[in-house]
């Protein structure tokens, strides 16, 4: 079963750890992370951009999936389909899919507009049950032809949509969609320090966790994020496995090129990235 996201997030927001995000792409991506999950009893979000969304066929195929794969793998932990960095048409579509959170990102938008369509689509959640996030600030980089510089959140901007009545907020503090460069400054905590004072108990968000150093992410954690996402680092992970996989030839021995066999590294691949990402968030333990 398919949960909210907000009680989770609140419990690790008093707990002083974060829940993973981790992007799923295809059946691997999503199989993968949910018995790494279920084996560290920790609570998952399972996030969907709007990109991987139409790269399945529909959110309808997403939701139906997972809810699927939930039951038949015999899932306890509390599990969140979300929609990550979502249009106002895309939320709108994944609540009609049954998804059971959202997040709207208007941070491209004026300010008096994003408060405007937040507003509606906060409404629109939590009538059908589901958790919602909102953004404030730019997250650098390109999210399904989204791009931002990095620009961060205005804190007086975070409590005007956090007063709305989100269930977590994503503020720009520094961090970047895909690889960082070399020549990144790393997150600016005084900024991240000044939404947490503006938004009180509301459960921060840090997207862009690939690549974040341990130590920033549990400074981060103290500072009131509880929602860490993590896509480009599941993926470097399962095309290293796969490519080696393929270089040493095992794809020409036996059937080694059955799809399941060919994929299976990446898989396991991507386990070892979710495993290691959520004893450094905390959650392990915590469903």
């Amino acid at each position: 079963m398919l949960v909210a996201a907000k009680e989770m997030l609140d419990k690790a927001k008093a707990g002083h750890y974060a829940v993973g995000h981790f992007n799923i792409n295809n059946l691997e991506w999503t199989k993968s992370i949910l018995a790494v999950a279920q084996e560290l009893n920790s609570p998952v979000i399972l996030g969907v951009s709007e990109g991987a969304g139409k790269y399945m066929t529909g959110y309808k195929t997403v939701a139906a999936m997972v809810k699927a794969m939930v039951e038949e793998m015999g899932i306890t932990v509390p599990v969140a389909l979300h929609l990550d960095h979502g249009s106002y048409e895309g939320c709108k579509k994944c609540i009609e899919a049954g998804f059971s959170s959202i997040m709207f990102d208007g941070s491209h938008l004026p300010i008096e507009e994003n408060i405007e369509k937040t507003k509606e689509l906060v409404a629109l959640a939590h009538e059908h049950g589901m958790s919602i996030e909102a953004e404030v600030g730019s997250i650098g980089g390109e999210e399904d032809g989204v791009i931002g510089e990095g620009e961060c959140a205005d804190p007086n901007e975070c409590k005007k949509i956090a007063d709305l009545g989100v269930d977590f907020l994503a503020a720009g503090i520094g961090n970047i969609h895909g690889k960082y460069p070399a020549n990144w400054k790393g997150l600016n905590f005084d900024v991240l320090a000044k939404v947490q004072e503006k938004t009180g108990t509301l459960p921060l968000v840090l997207h862009g966790g690939t690549g974040i150093p341990a130590d920033m992410i549990k400074k981060a954690i103290t500072l009131g994020v509880s929602k860490i996402n993590v896509n480009t680092e599941c993926q470097l992970a399962f095309a290293d496995a796969t490519r080696k996989y393929i270089e040493a030839g095992k794809d020409l021995e036996g059937k080694g090129f059955d799809p399941r066999k060919l994929l299976a590294p990446g898989a396991e691949a991507i386990k070892n990235t979710v495993r290691e990402k959520i004893e450094l968030f905390g959650s392990a333990n915590k469903a």
